[in-house]
C-alpha cells in the first residue's frame, strides 16, 4: 500500500469541499450523481469507501438512504461529523480501502470507490480495494470505481497551464516519452492510469461493466471558459457533456473517470 503520510498531509491542507464549488469543478459530481440515481431505488444501503468531507454521502443520506461511511483522514473525518445534518441516516469510520473486515459481505446496494484508486500504485493493492468493496456488494449491486486518467490531466495542466514540466517528467520517467504514459510512485500523490489500464485491472474479476464514463471530461481544460458561462450556457454544456461523456472516442479527453460494474 502507499505511504498514508503523503495522503494525510496533503488533504489535511486541502479543502475537499471547494473542489466541487466553481462550475468547472461541479461537473465531475454531477455527473456521478447522475449515474448514482439511476440504480439508486428507495432505501437502498450505500457503503462510500473514501469518503472524504462526505459529500456523496451527505448528499444520498439526505435522499433518504442508509449511508456507510469509510475515510483514512483525520481531518476529512472532522468535516464530515460538522457536515452532517440531524436525522441523516450516516457513518463515518477511520480506515482503508485495501481493509474492510468491519463489514460483513453482501450487505450494500451500492458500493462507491470515489478517491481511493487515485493513490493505489500497486496492481495488487488496486485489485485488493476493488475486491474488497465488490465483496461488501449484495449480488445484483452496483460498483463505482472512479480513477484520475493521464491524458486529461497532461493536456491541461502540462500542455494548458504548465504546471507539469513535460519534459522533465520525461527526463524523470514519470511520462514516456513515446507513448506519454505516466508512472507515479506515493510522494507523487495521484495515480494516473488510462482506459487501457482499468480494463486489465477488471479483467479478473467476474462483473458486468454497466458504463464507463468520462466524469468531468474537457471541464477542467476549460475551467475559466466554463466558469464564466451564464446559468442557461452551462446548463446547455451539462447536456451535452451527458449526452458525449460515454462516447469511446471522446472518453480518454478527461480527468477523472469513474468505470461502473454490477456484482
Amino acid at each position: 500500500m502507499a505511504d498514508d503520510r503523503y495522503i494525510i498531509d496533503f488533504y489535511s491542507r486541502y479543502e475537499e469541499d471547494e473542489r466541487f464549488a466553481s462550475k468547472h469543478g461541479s461537473v465531475e459530481f454531477l455527473t456521478t450523481m447522475r449515474y448514482i440515481q439511476r440504480y439508486l431505488k428507495p432505501g437502498s444501503r450505500v457503503l462510500e469507501i473514501g469518503a472524504g468531507t462526505g459529500r456523496y454521502s451527505h448528499a444520498l443520506a439526505r435522499q433518504g438512504h442508509g449511508v456507510d461511511a469509510v475515510e483514512l483522514v483525520p481531518h476529512n473525518i472532522e468535516v464530515f461529523r460538522r457536515n452532517t445534518q440531524p436525522g441523516e441516516a450516516v457513518t463515518i469510520t477511520q480506515g482503508n480501502a485495501l481493509d474492510l473486515s468491519a463489514f460483513p459481505a453482501e450487505r450494500y446496494d451500492m458500493t462507491l470507490l470515489l478517491g481511493p484508486l487515485y493513490h493505489l500504485y500497486e496492481e495488487t493493492d488496486k485489485r485488493q480495494a476493488l475486491g474488497e468493496a465488490i465483496r461488501v456488494t449484495k449480488p445484483g449491486g452496483i460498483v463505482f470505481a472512479a480513477y484520475v486518467i493521464s491524458d486529461g490531466c497532461l493536456l491541461d495542466e502540462g500542455f494548458n497551464r504548465r504546471s507539469i514540466p513535460v519534459g522533465e517528467y520525461i527526463r524523470q520517467g514519470l511520462l514516456d516519452g513515446s507513448t506519454f504514459g505516466a508512472r507515479s510512485q506515493p510522494k507523487d500523490l495521484f495515480e494516473l492510469v488510462r482506459k487501457e489500464d482499468i480494463d486489465a485491472l477488471m479483467a479478473v474479476f467476474p462483473v458486468k461493466r454497466l458504463h464507463y464514463v468520462a466524469t468531468d471530461g474537457c471541464a477542467l481544460l476549460m475551467r475559466e471558459a466554463i466558469d464564466r458561462m451564464d446559468e442557461d450556457n452551462f446548463q446547455l454544456f451539462l447536456q451535452y457533456h451527458f449526452a458525449t461523456c460515454e462516447r469511446q472516442d471522446m472518453v480518454g479527453h478527461t480527468s477523472h473517470a469513474v468505470d461502473i460494474f454490477q456484482k
